[in-house]
């Protein structure tokens, strides 16, 4: 059975402003393209063979894969992006700063919302030029598709469709997958793949440019969870 490798993009100009950013196609910030640098290098220096690479729509992951294939001197991989892998849409929240958001409704509300599992924020309304029906990028998607806001619920029932749908064939090759998302894409991911209950995976955080691999047994039940770290830095 293969690895999976699951990364949250670097530092984006949007998570340096606190600005909530879901299907809105920001790019990295300086810090973001180091933490993609340091995670190619650790890839390389790991001397892991990657076989294929997914990643969102969204620029800001689909540039820490392909960073990372860089640094890691595996460009020439298979690059498959997919809608399915975006970040949770916030809604009428996107672009809008945090701290601004939390005075406005409160911390109750803005908690259930941001660190809860199946409260979604305000919808955009349909007429909304942040709707994503409006995007170019999901030109080929059924509109009927396109949320206009998600809870962490919803996020994870489509990322973990797409897993089983694409991913684990890949890794039942016995192929190393590399996956660039986001945030709570990822933490979809990890609800499914390490059984976390939903009162629990809120609580759950996934630091930008950290690698995580996980390791399956041939019925595909987890049997490995580790960080790659730098060598230099591992305590023996």
């Amino acid at each position: 059975m293969g690895k999976l490798i699951l990364v949250r993009h670097g530092k984006s100009v949007w998570n340096i402003a606190n600005i909530f950013t879901g299907w809105t196609d920001v790019d990295l910030a300086p810090e973001g393209i180091e933490e993609a640098n340091i995670a190619g290098e650790i890839i390389k220096e790991h001397e892991i063979a990657i076989d294929i690479c997914y990643s969102s729509y969204l620029k800001r992951a689909i540039r820490t894969g392909l960073i990372i294939l860089e640094h890691a001197d595996k460009m020439h991989v298979d690059f498959i992006k997919s809608w399915k892998l975006n970040e949770r849409n916030y809604g009428a929240w996107q672009g809008r700063n945090k701290d601004e958001v939390k005075r406005e409704v409160g911390e109750y509300l803005f908690l259930k919302v941001r660190r809860g599992f199946d409260t979604p924020p305000p919808s955009l309304q349909l007429t909304d030029e942040r709707h994503p029906k409006f995007d170019h990028l999901y030109d080929t998607v059924n509109s009927s598709y396109l949320p206009a806001s998600e809870s962490l619920e919803q996020t994870e029932v489509r990322v973990v469709e797409y897993f089983f749908e694409v991913i684990i064939p890949e890794l039942v090759k016995g192929k190393t997958v590399l996956v660039a998302a986001h945030g709570n894409s990822i933490r979809g991911l990890m609800a499914h793949i390490e059984n976390i209950n939903s009162s629990e995976i809120p609580k759950v955080t996934v630091p930008t440019g950290v690698l995580q691999v996980y390791e399956f047994d041939t019925n595909m039940i987890l049997k490995k969870k580790y960080k790659l770290e730098e060598k230099s830095k591992i305590k023996l």
